[in-house]
């Protein structure tokens, strides 16, 4: 069982693999703001996956495209609502306000 363990609080939340990291925080009471409702339609759960990022699922083109109009975009950038869980465990830092 994969776990996600959130910088800089060091909070971390047990996941099942094949659900979105938007979901598994979610689940978890974790406060992230996901205004499309993961639709990747808004940017607001912008994410940096620190570590893990080998496990996870591959950026598609929707999300490839919201991240192109998001301020703060690096190369671990990921959408947390398009992120879906592998078998490793993540360190993951929440980038959206």
């Amino acid at each position: 069982m994969p776990s996600i363990t959130v910088q800089p609080s060091g909070k971390i939340y047990q996941t099942s693999s094949g659900i979105s990291i938007l979901a598994a925080l979610l689940a978890g009471g974790e406060t992230i703001a996901h205004k499309c409702d993961g639709k990747a339609e808004c940017g607001s759960c912008h994410i940096s996956v620190i570590e893990g990022r080998k496990s996870v699922s591959k950026i598609k083109p929707a999300e490839n495209e919201r991240l192109d109009m998001t301020v703060g975009v690096g190369s671990k950038s990921r959408l947390a609502c398009q992120t879906i869980v592998g078998e490793e465990d993540l360190i993951i830092e929440i980038l959206s306000v």
